[in-house]
């Protein structure tokens, strides 16, 4: 039996005992709330019957346990990378319940039917300290030497030291490499990474694969023509060993579409780029939900912003833009104006830099925390842009990019978004190399689009407006 340490969600490798310690730890924090009322009235049955009414309780309890989390995730908390410094761990505890009772205080202030007893909330929260503590020090020590895929890549070559490489880079999911097979039994092999056995010969690896527990094998030859020994991996795929090319395994382990190994065959037959009218249908109501209550709820917000522009550089506070959108049209993306006017008086298009000597003492601040983007929730009420989706480009850009990156156009099938995977996931590009590294998202994206990606892409977009990383 195969122990698998990673699952898959939204076709991306994700650490099982992070979304175990997730699925735990929203029950154990419910269960505080419940440990809390039978604490404080332990000698009182009537008054414990009375605080813990139902449905009234139980809505309590819920909201407050995915508020939490919320704060929780937000904070990195859910990161194994993040985890590893004890120190750091208890501070980011400690805010993320400091916060969240702070935000579960007004929300008991605006609606007056979820109040729940000041000395409750205390002793729960409090207790929701020790869990969290508790819950990752028994779901994060689950021994990975015992929970973990063992990874054989076929290939020898640039492209399987590239895999093995990520793999290593990735080692919180728990993939093993044990080794390489070489496409030739008398095959001159360099020196590998790590120092990894190269198997010659698939006999000796169907020996291998049953006696270790071998559970993949990538493919990652450079060129399969008449090199790929089909009938010995259909042999040990029938032994239960996934077999799968190079291209998928690496997209999936790093969350992008790599450009520089990728086959047009592989566009064509994988699975995935799915689109329809429901599709349509449902991201467009999502763009229109999310706008309109961006709008509501940061009102408030983009009026100090405009005030503010207009003290520190005057008219006007808002700056037009065209963009390249859905289909390749052009249209005009509205921003807060974080640069100087005369930042492009000469009419010659520059990227964003860090540290630009253009960008307003304000505009930087607006810049971090993504102030300045406020007002495309018009663009996106106008259905200019979606929510969710690659990031638009200016004309003048994209016309150099369609002659240098293969696959560029692609990205323009569907709407540009505020926000989008590559956004959240790759810094602010300000080169071609910047740029095919986050067009290779932007495919992954476009792959694997779907309501619940959407919607884990925008809690992801606050978590890096919050720690304003990024932005320049």
């Amino acid at each position: 039996m195969h122990f698998v340490g990673t699952v898959r969600v939204f076709n991306q490798y994700v650490p099982a005992n992070i979304l175990l310690l997730f699925a735990l730890e929203g029950g154990f924090i419910a269960l505080s709330f419940v440990c809390a009322a039978k604490l404080l009235f332990w000698n009182d049955p009537l008054a414990l019957r009375v605080e813990t009414l139902l449905p009234e309780f139980a809505w309590q309890a819920l909201i407050s346990a995915v508020l939490l989390q919320v704060c929780f995730y937000c904070n990195d908390l859910y990161n194994v990378r993040t985890l590893s410094n004890r120190t750091d761990l208890v501070l980011r505890l400690v805010q993320s319940v400091g916060i969240a009772s702070l935000l579960l205080g007004f929300l008991f202030y605006m609606i007056p039917g979820l109040v729940m007893r000041q000395a409750m909330l205390c002793v729960a929260l409090l207790l929701v300290l020790g869990v969290a503590l508790l819950s990752r020090a028994l779901v994060l020590r689950v021994p990975m030497a015992n929970i973990h895929t063992k990874v054989v890549i076929f290939g020898t070559k640039d492209r399987a030291r590239l895999i093995a490489g990520e793999i290593t880079r990735h080692g919180n999911l728990g993939f093993a490499l044990e080794g390489f097979v070489a496409e030739k039994a008398d095959a001159v092999i360099g020196e590998l990474p790590d120092g990894k056995p190269v198997i010659r010969g698939l006999d000796e690896l169907s020996r291998i694969v049953q006696s270790q527990g071998i559970s993949r094998i990538v493919v990652a030859t450079e060129d399969r023509r008449g090199n790929l020994p089909v009938q010995e991996l259909v042999r040990i795929r029938m032994l239960g060993v996934r077999v799968e090319d190079a291209h998928s395994f690496i997209s999936t382990l790093t969350g992008r579409v790599w450009l520089d190994m990728v086959s047009p065959s592989w566009f064509l037959f994988s699975e995935g780029f799915r689109r329809s009218r429901f599709t349509e249908m449902w991201k467009r109501a999502l763009d229109l939900l999310f706008a309109i209550l961006g709008v509501i709820v940061s009102f408030p917000i983009m009026v100090l912003a405009a005030i503010a522009v207009l003290i520190e550089s005057g008219w006007p506070f808002l700056y037009r833009q065209t963009r390249v959108g859905s289909g390749g049209k052009p249209f005009e993306l509205i921003k807060f104006r974080s640069m100087r006017i005369d930042a492009e008086a000469d009419g010659k298009a520059r990227w964003a830099k860090e540290n630009d000597d253009r960008t307003t003492r304000l505009g930087a601040f607006l810049r971090k925390y993504r102030i300045d983007e406020l007002p495309q929730f018009i663009n996106v009420i106008r259905g200019d842009m979606s929510f969710v989706g690659p990031r638009p480009e200016r004309p003048v850009f994209v016309d150099q990019f369609r002659e240098q990156i293969v696959y560029y156009d692609e990205r323009h099938l569907i709407r540009p978004g505020i926000t989008g995977w590559a956004q959240i996931q790759a810094p602010y590009g300000a080169s071609l190399k910047d740029t095919i590294n986050k067009l290779e998202y932007d495919l992954f994206y476009l792959k694997n689009m779907s309501f619940s990606f959407d919607c884990a892409i925008i809690f992801g977009t606050i978590r890096t407006v919050l720690i304003g990383r990024g932005a320049r």
